[in-house]
C-alpha cells in the first residue's frame, strides 16, 4: 500500500482519526514527528503509509490550544449582554485572525436585549461579516451555513454567549456528535488531550473552549512592530504619516489618528490597539519561538 493523503479529524491519547478517500483511519504517528517538536493534530493534512502518519503536509496557521491547523474561518459568538461584550478581548482574536491568515466571522446572539447597533456596525464597516442571530429567522443564519461550505472553521466566544445554542441551530446533529465523544471520554468535552473536527454543512467545524478558558498568547504572539498590520482599517493610512516608522499610537503628524478624530476610525477599536500595542512592548523577540 501506497501513501494516502488525508486529513486527522481526531487526535486522542496518541491515536489519530485520519479521513482519506478509503476512509476515516485510526493509527498512529511516526517517532519523527516528537523528534522535531511537531504534533499532528486536527487540520493537519497528512500521508498515512503501512498504517502511520508518514508525512505532515507545511500548515497554512495552527492555534496551541485546542490544538488545531489549517483555520479558514474563526467565528467569534458575542452576546449583546449577559455577558457583555468584552471588545478589548474580541480585538485581539481578530487581530490574530488576521495576523494567521484565518478569515474574522461575528455572530451577535441575544438580540431581543440588544439595545443599540454600534457593536455590529463597528465591524461591518471594516468588511468583518457580521451575522445577527435571530433563531425565529433561520434565513439571518445562512451566511454562517454557507460559509462553513467547503472549509476547516472554528466557533469560539465568552462563556455563556450562546455559542452552544449557535451551533444547535445552524447543525442540530453536532450536538448529537458531541454527546457521544463526552461520554466515550467519561469527562468534559474541552480537554488538553483531545482536538476533534466534526464534518458537518459540506465542511468542518472545531468547537472550542470560552474566551476566559485562554489568552491569546495561545493562539499567536504578535510582537508590536507586526501589530497594526492585523488592523485592517490602517491599512489605506500607511505611508501616509509623518514618519515613516509610525505606530499609530498618537505620534505627530499621524493619519490614522487624524482618521479616528474625524470619524473614519472606530475610537474604540483604535484605544484598543493602543492597549494591545502596550501588552506587547513588554514582549521580546527573543523570549518567544518561531
Amino acid at each position: 500500500m501506497g501513501k494516502i493523503p488525508g486529513l486527522i479529524l481526531e487526535s486522542l491519547g496518541g491515536i489519530y482519526t485520519v479521513e482519506t478517500s478509503e476512509g476515516d483511519i485510526q493509527c498512529k504517528a511516526r517517532g519523527i514527528f516528537r523528534k522535531d517538536g511537531l504534533s499532528p493534530c486536527a487540520g493537519d493534512r497528512c500521508f498515512v503509509e503501512d498504517g502511520v502518519i508518514s508525512e505532515i503536509e507545511e500548515r497554512k496557521n495552527s492555534i496551541i490550544r485546542p490544538p488545531l491547523a489549517n483555520l479558514d474561518l474563526m467565528i467569534f459568538v458575542v452576546s449583546t449582554c449577559e455577558p457583555s461584550p468584552n471588545k478589548l478581548l474580541l480585538d485581539k482574536f481578530i487581530a490574530v485572525c488576521e495576523y494567521k491568515n484565518i478569515e474574522p466571522m461575528i455572530a451577535i446572539t441575544k438580540i431581543d436585549l440588544m439595545r443599540d447597533r454600534e457593536l455590529a456596525d463597528i465591524y461591518s464597516s471594516i468588511g468583518i461579516p457580521v451575522v445577527v442571530c435571530d433563531y425565529e429567522n433561520p434565513e439571518s443564519l445562512e451566511l454562517i451555513r454557507n460559509s462553513v461550505n467547503g472549509r476547516i472553521c472554528a466557533f469560539t466566544g465568552n462563556t455563556g454567549a450562546g455559542k452552544s445554542t449557535l451551533l444547535n441551530h445552524i447543525a442540530p446533529e453536532l450536538e448529537i456528535k458531541t454527546a457521544e465523544i463526552s461520554k466515550k471520554l467519561g469527562r468534559g468535552r474541552h480537554t488538553t488531550r483531545v482536538s476533534r473536527l466534526y464534518k458537518l454543512l459540506g465542511g468542518y467545524i472545531a468547537d472550542t473552549p470560552g474566551f476566559s478558558s485562554f489568552e491569546t498568547m495561545q493562539y499567536a504572539v504578535i510582537l508590536k512592530d507586526k501589530l497594526k498590520y492585523c488592523f485592517r482599517e490602517f491599512e489605506e493610512y500607511e505611508g501616509k504619516c509623518r514618519f515613516a516608522d509610525c505606530n499609530h499610537i498618537g505620534e505627530k503628524g499621524c493619519a490614522v489618528a487624524e482618521a479616528v478624530s474625524e470619524g473614519r476610525i472606530s475610537a474604540a477599536r483604535h484605544e484598543n490597539y493602543k492597549a494591545m500595542f502596550e501588552e506587547a512592548k513588554s514582549i521580546k523577540e527573543w523570549e518567544i519561538g518561531k
